[in-house]
């Protein structure tokens, strides 16, 4: 099957899209179910939804299901752990900093993929593709700087921005282990390849915390189940945005890939200005700006 060359980059833009409409729907929900439900809402009811993309390709795609081994499950395994402390990790940041900057701080996890691939998957990037991570994640650490506003407190803003450079060290990492399930399914369909990774990870997650909640908070779990509404349209965009990065990873290296999703902070940025009523500094400004440039190298290359 011939892959058009620029498939990757359109799903990564759309998963960073869903994936910013999914961040802000969580850090909503935070309010009603806490920094430990919103984190578990989005694996709890995305599986479902994973499930129904997967019986849907399966009716249509001519190709088996591709069954996992020890090796996927291994690297699913890590990408599932990972991911999972990744976004509670995120929602801790967001109640202390803005949403946009946030966002910035977790993506910083292009670097730490290349490195990451290099070791474990044998994926060296490109000199070019080397220099737009370089750039782009400069971007991300100057949007990252505490804020020097009058009045401001400086070391208030280094807690949340340690708290968000692990979250970015944990996403590097499940990008990574998801990576490794994707080519380890060997399937001679991506599309199947990237949705199995998906519902495997998934399953994964969605039984470590319901058996972490059964055991130790069944009061949480009942006010994840009273905030279903929510919840489920939460799932929803976190299940699409998981599906469109694994079709990437399943067409590319995952540095690219995460390096592009760089997008999803101006991304954020405008939904910080018109949802939550956030401003901007000059500073962050700047930084955005080093982004874009970064992904600009980063296409070309």
């Amino acid at each position: 099957m011939l892959i058009p060359a620029w498939l990757w980059a359109l799903f990564t833009v759309i998963a960073a899209a869903a994936q910013t409409a999914r961040n802000a729907m969580q850090r909503d929900l935070t309010a009603t179910v806490g920094t430990a439900g919103a984190t578990y809402v989005r694996f709890l009811f995305g599986l479902p939804f994973a499930l129904l993309f997967l019986l849907v390709q399966l009716a249509v795609i001519d190709a088996p299901f591709p069954v996992p081994g020890p090796k996927a499950l291994a690297w699913a395994f890590l990408g599932a752990v990972t991911q999972t402390l990744a976004t509670g990790l995120m929602l801790m940041a967001m109640q202390a900093r803005s949403f946009v900057v946030t966002i910035a701080y977790t993506k910083t996890e292009p670097v730490l993929i290349a490195i990451f691939s290099i070791l474990f998957l044998g994926e060296v990037p490109s000199p070019l593709v080397a220099i737009a991570i370089v750039v782009a994640t400069s971007g991300v650490l100057l949007m990252s700087l505490p804020s020097r506003a009058k009045g401001a407190d400086a070391s208030a803003g280094f807690r949340p921005a340690l708290i968000g450079l692990a979250s970015g060290a944990c996403f590097g990492l499940s990008a990574t282990g998801y990576r490794g399930t994707v080519l380890a399914l060997a399937s001679p369909s991506f599309v199947l390849s990237a949705t199995a990774t998906l519902v495997l990870g998934l399953a994964i997650q969605c039984v470590m915390i319901l058996t972490w909640l059964v055991l130790r908070d069944r009061k949480l779990l009942m006010k994840i189940l009273q905030a279903w509404r929510p919840s489920l349209l939460a799932g929803f965009m976190g299940a699409l945005a998981s599906q469109f990065w694994f079709l990437g990873f399943a067409i590319t290296s995952a540095t690219k890939v995460r390096t592009l999703a760089l997008v999803e902070v101006p991304m954020a940025q405008i939904v910080s200005r018109r949802v939550f009523k956030q401003g901007m500094s000059r500073t962050e400004i700047a930084g955005m700006a080093l982004i874009v440039l970064g992904v600009i190298l980063l296409v070309n290359g």
